[in-house]
């Protein structure tokens, strides 16, 4: 049975994400083979295969390092598994990261089955469900009434305190979260989900809102930041991501220390043990309140914001985890953030930009990276981003896959930057061709 196993096995680095997000990281592939080791990439059907073909087959691209490609019928430890083992067999696997939300399950799952370093089976399967969070950490939670598919038709709308929150279990990018505010809406939001989800009803929880990143090893917290978030809820009843500032900018220091505090509390509750985190709060009423936690790098730009605050990249830092070598980050000597675009409803024609060069990562699955700069230097933007593909129709930014693009640039820490947002930003157009 096992004549076909080599006797030498290559040491290899296993990534799980889908294309869309490992184009972002792809550094980590660059990495992973700048170690020695050989980067092996699981994905699912939603990865086009003509275009990671083509990204292997560019020596300028990062992804042109990947030794190998498993293609699974979807991110669950079910498919998973029995899909990477082949790899098992043929490569000496020394670290797993999860690029991206899909695969943070799976993935560590199979580090914990390798007996290698990563979030840990338990808090894997709970970064992926907002019910488990819910449950494990109620006093940090607001209240919440789960529906099951089976009684969304019988939920009383007549006992509910709105405003509420609608949220699917299991979802990310705010997909299927809604405000709702009077109890018609509300049965027409739950008619809205799949057949097989879950939901919580959750009491409106009002105040800024925070994510914290952290890098753990040993269970221990290393580092952590506060990034700023601003959404689309004023003017919306939906919760859509528009901005991130790294780090926070006028967060008072007891507040900081709150948050942090509960970040490390979270993480150790749910038994997160190597790797990096991203949680999710609310200031309210001087206490945070958490929105949800997540065992993976966190979404959009935030991981190039830290980078231009701090002067120093994470990817070398998260493989470094994974292997279980000792790792330091740096603290933050700039502030950088992200300023979603707002644009005209239309088919997306084109993006021009006085602020910084123009790139269509979605359509060319290539990011920039910004170099840092020094601390004193003056306010710039470093990049546009444009996240969609040319025709595709814009209209609402109801969930993060409906936004256009954005704008990074980063300050010195004294300098604030809703003024430069402000002016980066009337620095891009969005031009659509009206339907």
């Amino acid at each position: 049975m096992d004549a076909d196993v080599p006797r030498d096995k290559p040491a290899a680095f296993l990534f799980m994400g889908d294309l869309v997000i490992v184009a972002r990281q792809a550094r980590l592939i660059a990495e992973a083979h700048a170690r020695g080791l050989q980067p092996l990439l699981v994905v699912t059907p939603h990865t086009p295969a003509e275009r990671l073909a083509a990204c292997r087959a560019d020596p300028t691209h990062p992804l042109s390092k990947l030794a190998e490609v498993v293609e699974v019928p979807d991110a669950t430890v079910q498919d998973v598994l029995p899909g990477i083992q082949p790899l098992l067999r043929a490569y000496d696997v020394q670290g797993v990261i999860c690029v991206g939300d899909f695969f943070v399950e799976p993935a560590g799952i199979t580090a914990h089955c390798l007996g290698l370093p990563g979030a840990g089976a338990g808090a894997s399967r709970m970064a992926r469900n907002k019910l488990l969070q819910r449950t494990a950490l109620p006093d940090l939670s607001p209240a919440f009434q789960v529906v099951t598919p089976a009684e969304r038709s019988e939920v009383d709308g007549s006992a509910i305190r709105f405003p509420v929150v609608v949220k699917p279990t299991g979802r990310f990018s705010s997909l299927g979260v809604h405000r709702v505010d009077d109890a018609e809406r509300l049965a027409e939001v739950l008619r809205g989900y799949e057949p097989d989800e879950v939901v919580l009803i959750e009491q409106l929880v009002t105040g800024p809102e925070f994510s914290v990143e952290s890098l753990v090893q040993h269970g221990e917290v290393i580092w952590s930041g506060v990034t700023a978030k601003q959404t689309n809820e004023a003017t919306s009843t939906s919760f859509t991501e528009m901005g991130h500032t790294s780090p926070a900018e006028y967060l008072a220091v007891a507040d900081e220390k709150l948050l942090l505090q509960a970040n490390v509390d979270v993480l150790q509750r749910i038994g997160f043990a190597d790797g990096i985190s991203h949680a999710e709060f609310r200031l309210s009423d001087g206490a945070p309140v958490l929105m949800e936690v997540a065992t993976r790098l966190p979404g959009g730009g935030i991981t190039f914001l830290w980078e231009l605050a701090t002067g120093a990249s994470l990817e070398p830092v998260m493989v470094d985890l994974a292997l279980g070598r000792p790792v330091t980050y740096p603290q933050p000597q700039r502030r950088a953030r992200q300023v979603y675009l707002d644009h005209p409803a239309g088919r997306l024609r084109d993006v021009t930009s006085t602020a910084a060069e123009v790139s269509w990562v979605e359509r060319d699955d290539r990011w920039p990276y910004p170099e840092p700069v020094d601390r004193d230097a003056p306010p710039a933007a470093r990049a546009v981003l444009v996240t969609q593909h040319p025709g595709t129709l814009l209209g609402p930014q109801v969930d993060g896959e409906q936004r256009s693009g954005s704008v990074l640039f980063d300050a010195p820490l004294d300098a604030p930057t809703d003024p430069l947002a402000a002016r980066f930003l009337g620095e891009v157009t969005v031009v659509v061709d009206p339907t």
